[in-house]
């Protein structure tokens, strides 16, 4: 059975299987053979036409552009410092030092290497966002949203294998940290970790592991996944931008969609912003040099050893969770939430309208606002008060420390889903993206704890403490 507002079939199987093969095949004739060779990847990045509402900068926000720019910096700039690199340690952390004083604009290229890596998380991830809250995730979007989480996941695996190449203290460390946390997978934990370190602890193969992986097996699945995800917002079409009443953004409330030239409307938009944002990236390479500090030392450990930034909010998480839900669970169930996110039920037609509605907006405040006042305290709360193992010692620790707090947790989630949605007299769609809010911004404050609050020995600390 459907509905008017979400006419897909209700078995989720068929409903996958529709999401990821779209279209029939072509018949087999001559022109059958030309239209799949006219839909091609190369030949058509874009549609001839586009619809203009698209065209608005405040809808897309260049995010998707922007990341497809980062990816040609990187693969750039990439090249170039291989030409100067050796993944060994007896010369990587040398390389490094040879690129601020031996080769010309070496720090220059490896500076704008560096932040555009860091930026590359940073804009997949606000490009996640928009996607969501602009409900451009729906029917007949819904694979290209899971693409969507794969591309954001594999960019910070690059991330993460390119952190270790400097071979310092700072990089051999945040890996050593962030490596450690597949430990704690089940059974097959500890012998994925020696796999990717090559051996039991970071050392000259887990150099060339992560080597080969961040400039070979990495940057060819992204770029796989990357021309798939392209063609398949070609196929599937653009989201078009609607007002709070659902009519079009810029019309007088008819459904009629003009439509304009790629060229010159929406390539021009394109060369334009491009051109801004790489002379904005560079003047950032120029002014702030990527950190490098002492080289590698396997015998003195920083205090406090923390993990890579974008993992910080993981490594927030394992100080209050039994490390088998802070490192395994609860980021398991988050990527499998946002996976399944396309395949729920709509009960509100709102694709293209930001943030649902009115009301959902309303609603995604005090999402915000909740997570930026109940996370501190929590954690607060967990740091000076509670001592859950200490006060239920006969109880092992997965459970005190673990099943407890998680399903205390999902209490109050499941409190916070009905009480919203009773309070605001909300549809489940406006509730749902509340709860994702919520749980967005709560792990983006973990995440600032993280980097900034946390001092030697992983104390709660002010950020001049920290940093002093």
């Amino acid at each position: 059975m459907t509905n008017e507002l979400d006419p897909r079939p209700e078995d989720l199987k068929q409903r996958v299987w529709e999401s990821i093969q779209r279209d029939e095949l072509p018949p087999r004739d001559d022109r059958g053979r030309m239209r799949m060779v006219m839909n091609n990847l190369v030949l058509h990045l874009h549609p001839s036409k586009v619809a203009k509402p698209t065209l608005k900068f405040t809808y897309t926000w260049g995010l998707g552009g922007l990341a497809l720019l980062l990816v040609m910096l990187l693969s750039i700039t990439g090249v170039m410092l291989m030409f100067v690199y050796t993944p060994s340690p007896q010369t990587a952390y040398q390389d490094m030092l040879n690129l601020q004083t031996e080769v010309w604009f070496g720090q220059l290229i490896r500076n704008l290497h560096h932040w555009s890596g860091n930026l590359l998380v940073i804009v997949a991830f606000l490009h996640l966002l928009r996607i969501f809250f602009t409900g451009g995730f729906r029917t007949p979007r819904e694979f290209n949203w899971i693409l969507g989480v794969a591309l954001l996941l594999l960019v910070i695996a690059a991330n993460f294998t390119g952190y270790l190449l400097p071979w310092d203290q700072l990089a051999y460390w945040a890996v050593t940290v962030g490596s450690s946390l597949l430990s704690y997978l089940p059974v097959i934990g500890e012998g994925l970790r020696n796999f990717l370190l090559g051996g039991p602890e970071v050392g000259a193969a887990t150099l060339t592991n992560f080597y080969g992986m961040h400039v070979a097996i990495i940057p060819l699945t992204l770029m796989g996944i990357v021309s798939f995800h392209i063609w398949r917002v070609r196929k599937d079409t653009l989201s078009i931008p609607r007002k709070l009443d659902g009519s079009i953004d810029g019309s007088d409330g008819g459904t009629q969609v003009e439509k304009v030239t790629t060229l010159p409307h929406l390539v021009s938009r394109e060369v334009v912003f491009a051109l801004l944002m790489t002379g904005a990236i560079l003047l950032w390479a120029v002014w702030m040099n990527a950190p490098l500090e002492a080289a590698a030392n396997p015998d003195h450990s920083p205090n406090p050893a923390k993990a890579a930034w974008y993992f910080m909010g993981l490594q927030e998480l394992l100080l209050h969770f039994h490390p088998v839900f802070g490192a395994i669970i609860i980021p398991t169930l988050g990527i499998a939430a946002l996976a399944l996110l396309p395949y729920q039920r709509f009960d509100l037609s709102a694709e293209g309208v930001w943030f649902r509605s009115r009301k959902g907006r309303q609603m995604a405040i005090v999402g915000a606002l909740t997570a930026l006042i109940a996370v501190p305290l929590f954690v607060i709360l967990d740091e000076y008060v509670l001592d859950l193992p200490g006060m239920l010692p006969s109880l092992p620790t997965i459970i005190s420390n673990g099943w407890l707090p998680f399903a205390a947790l999902l209490l109050l989630l499941i409190g916070y889903y009905d009480g919203m949605k009773r309070l605001f007299k909300a549809t489940a769609c406006e509730t749902r993206q509340s709860v994702f809010v919520l749980l967005v911004v709560a792990f983006v404050v973990l995440t600032v704890i993280g980097i900034a609050f946390r001092g030697e020995g992983m104390a709660l600390m002010f950020p001049w403490e920290v940093l002093s």
